[in-house]
């Protein structure tokens, strides 16, 4: 075979024979096919981060023999994600250095309106082409708003408006007043309008939240002058003539009164993180449905999900949304000014701090790492402004260390990895009840559940000795059946289902395995499972007393099973839904099952003095138990001294945690199948690569090998065993680290096993286009070729 690899510079692309690696002038990697299958990629079969829509461009030059095929791959620009870069700040000639302005988008362009200087209050209009990267003021008529800081400003159509914020002469103190006035800035004619709207008005105030959602403008909290607001107001901003201001009537959970925080929209809905609400100052993060005029507050479960916690209580940051994301970067964190960048995922709700790309870099490409090898990323800074233009995040000025205003700009490439969808396919199995092989016989009545064994075994540990109990008992009843039936060993050699590496047997001709469990009821127990599967439960009506008592039976199947995790979850599911209504029922229910700590706080809630003369004056306390009346009594006489505990709260292990245990040796006493990677079995479960792959689940659902052993290949490609783990630590607990060569092997394994989504291709793309370097590149370019060799030799026997 003839290798070769020819560039075309006039059309921007490079043809490839298959057996070669190709490389554009970025670097960036050229995926080779040969015969039939294209190996693919989101948008450009180069690799680019760009359009995710547009079909691969492929030619064929059918001059080539049959059996060698030329391709054309057009190739894009390469941009690394996750990766800030410093842009050209502006210059003092254009505008000044500033802190407490605004910031939006509009386009290919940043406006920066307003803020302070240290000295005075600014009301210029300064203008950030983000492709040539250069500054200039913007273009204006009309008479714009009074200089001003800690006002809003967002786009809507092609006009900018700005509401209200803090004017006056901050150098000689005087004529200083928060204002609620409304200015309209068209971008397409630079004219300044102001909107003069009859009625009612929102009060005067600044440091507020903003946002534009369905053609309208909204305002929430802020301060007046005197105290801090959490109110709400709309105006549409469809129809100037007949705009007026309507004040919404807000229920939920409100968020307290708070200045100085950011709003986002993701998913239609309104967020707010953090800001200065006095003494009550927290990290909450709350939503706003825009529908139901309905907060609620997000719960902080960080421990219990196994992410990072989420930032520190702050005011004056920023928090952009894209994609499912909410981004959160500098602020006032306790008397620091910390300069992470946290990223909020607002469907699987957990925090991370985003680690940033290596090759940061300055306007002139040098590299902002320091000789420590740390990237420097922006410093600490507070009131700063951020907007979002196409896949990056822009950041201009800002206070900085010494309270010196901040002139710089920076961008942030944000990536936008699908989801990790393994607790939804995990469910989805539960609920489908799908290649089910065990069943769960409960309490007296003997309700029954199904499961499958491979789930069950990796979470509980107390239902897995329950499990290897129930089958050693049905081999030796099936033994005994074999021996009466055909006579001794040749009976059970003739009819024995086949064995595998680690002493199991595939499950295709066995009878489901039964487990009797006395101890519970089949409702608790639902709510049980639906943990082990997805590592959460949903929380049934809040505060009906009902699915209180019932997230109690849970607790107390938590407590038996010794699932620290679901404990947890129900504890505070408990505790968050007591209320003057439920409160002695549940301190009832907690007595009679013993569970201590869920007692004792209903204790305390009803000892408190707002609570106890509402409770002692209920019909429910006429009907408590003595025992109970008399605890009750004797605590409002004399509270118990509270005790303070360092030990940490064991949250248990999470579902990534356990399955990457199982798959590492934990669950080879239960494989049901045996893949073979070019000859070598390597031992797995069905029901988890049925939950995973589609491929799996057809194959497992209508054509089984009846052996229980399956060739692993990827298309024709047969992976490297180091690349077939790296598959199976994605299926099993959605694991994406690889070394680059395995990404290679993975990038169209996506497509091949009908996963939930891309989310591996998009990894194995970054992996690629992030450590292809000159030396490294014949690497890649000899194990595509073995690969290649690989699935073109006749395999033995054929």
């Amino acid at each position: 075979m003839t290798n070769s690899v020819s560039a075309n510079s006039s059309s921007n692309c490079i043809s490839i024979i298959p057996g070669w690696v190709a490389f554009d002038l970025e670097g960036t990697v050229l995926l080779w096919t040969a015969k039939r299958r294209l190996v693919g990629c989101d948008g450009y079969v180069t690799m680019s981060c760009k359009s995710t829509k547009v079909a691969p461009s492929v030619d064929f030059d059918h001059s080539c023999s049959d059996s060698v095929e030329y391709l054309t791959l057009n190739f894009g620009p390469f941009e690394t994600v996750h990766r800030w870069r410093r842009l050209p700040p502006c210059d003092e000639f254009v505008g000044a250095r500033r802190s407490k302005h605004t910031v939006v988008a509009y386009r290919d362009a940043i406006y920066v309106f307003g803020g302070d200087n240290g000295k005075n209050m600014l009301n210029d209009l300064l203008r950030f082409d983000v492709k040539d990267c250069s500054w200039c003021r913007a273009f204006t008529t009309g008479t714009p708003p009074a200089p001003r800081y800690h006002h809003s400003a967002v786009v809507y159509g092609s006009s900018m408006f700005v509401f209200g914020g803090y004017t006056g002469d901050i150098y000689s103190n005087s004529n200083l007043k928060n204002k609620n006035d409304l200015f309209e800035y068209k971008f397409a004619t630079g004219q300044w309008t102001e909107w003069k709207v009859e009625g009612s008005l929102p009060v005067a105030r600044s440091a507020h939240g903003a946002t534009v959602y369905s053609d309208k403008l909204w305002i929430f909290a802020g301060y007046d002058g005197n105290a801090r607001l959490n109110d709400m107001w709309t105006i549409s901003l469809q129809d100037r003539e007949h705009a007026c201001w309507e004040e919404i009537e807000q229920s939920g959970e409100i968020p307290p009164s708070c200045c100085n925080f950011p709003v986002a929209v993701c998913r239609d809905k309104m967020f707010v993180f953090s800001g200065q609400s006095g003494a009550k100052i927290t990290n909450n993060l709350f939503q706003f449905e825009f529908k139901g005029h309905m907060w609620t507050r997000i719960p902080t479960e960080h421990l219990l999900r196994g992410s990072p916690p989420p930032p520190q209580r702050r005011y004056g940051h920023t928090m952009v949304a894209f994609d499912r994301h909410l981004y959160v970067f500098g602020g006032a964190a306790d008397n620091t000014l910390p300069n992470e960048l946290h990223s909020y995922d607002v469907d699987s709700q957990t925090w991370e701090v985003i680690q940033p790309s290596l090759d940061s870099e300055d306007p002139l490409g040098n590299e902002m790492t320091s000789s420590q090898g740390s990237i420097l990323m922006p410093s600490g800074r507070l009131f700063h402004a951020a907007a979002v233009i196409q896949d990056a995040m822009y950041i201009f000025g800002g206070t900085v260390d010494n309270n010196v205003r901040s002139g710089e700009m920076y961008r942030f490439q944000f990536s936008c990895y699908p989801k990790c969808t393994l607790h939804e396919d995990y469910g989805k199995l539960f609920e489908n009840r799908q290649f089910c092989d065990v069943e769960f016989i409960l309490g007296e009545r003997e309700e029954r559940v199904l499961g499958h064994i491979a789930i069950v075994t990796a979470r509980c540990q107390w239902l897995r000795k329950k499990i290897l109990q129930a089958r050693d008992r049905q081999r030796q009843r099936i033994k005994q059946q074999e021996n009466s039936e055909e006579g001794g060993e040749e009976g059970a050699g003739a009819g024995g289902a086949r064995d595998i590496p680690g002493g199991t047997r595939t499950s295709g001709n066995q009878p489901m395995l039964e487990v009797h469990i006395r101890e519970a009821e089949a409702q608790p127990f639902e709510v049980l499972m639906q943990f082990l599967y997805t590592d959460k439960i949903q929380y049934p009506r809040r505060g009906h007393v009902q699915d209180v008592l019932l997230i109690m039976d849970v607790y107390k199947l938590a407590l038996s099973f010794k699932l620290s995790r679901l404990e947890q979850l129900c504890v505070q599911y408990i505790e968050a839904s007591v209320d003057l209504q439920n409160v002695l029922s549940v301190c009832e229910q907690a007595n009679k099952l013993q569970l201590d700590q869920l007692k004792e706080h209903c204790l305390n809630f009803v000892v408190k003095e707002t609570h106890f003369n509402q409770v002692i004056m209920t019909k429910e306390f006429e009907h408590l138990s003595t025992p109970l009346i008399v605890e009750i009594v004797r605590r409002k006489q004399q509270p118990p001294p509270r005790v303070y505990s360092d030990q940490p709260v064991d949250i248990g292990t999470s579902l990534v945690q356990d399955m990457k245990a199982y798959l590492e040796g934990g669950g080879l006493d239960f494989c049901d199948i045996v893949l073979l990677l070019d000859g070598h079995p390597r031992p797995a479960h069905k029901a988890i690569l049925a939950a995973r792959s589609s491929y799996f689940e057809a194959m497992f659902r209508s054509f089984m090998p009846e052996d229980g052993q399956v060739n692993i290949s990827i298309g024709e490609m047969v992976p490297s065993k180091q690349a077939f783990e790296s598959m199976l630590r994605y299926i099993y607990y959605g694991d994406v680290n690889m070394p680059p060569e395995d990404s290679l092997y993975l990038f169209a394994a996506p497509y091949y096993y009908g996963f939930s989504n891309n989310r591996l291709q998009a990894y194995c793309k970054q992996n690629l286009e992030m450590n292809v370097t000159v030396e490294n590149v014949l690497q890649f370019r000899v194990l595509l070729f073995r690969s290649w060799r690989r699935r073109t030799r006749p395999r033995p026997g054929t």
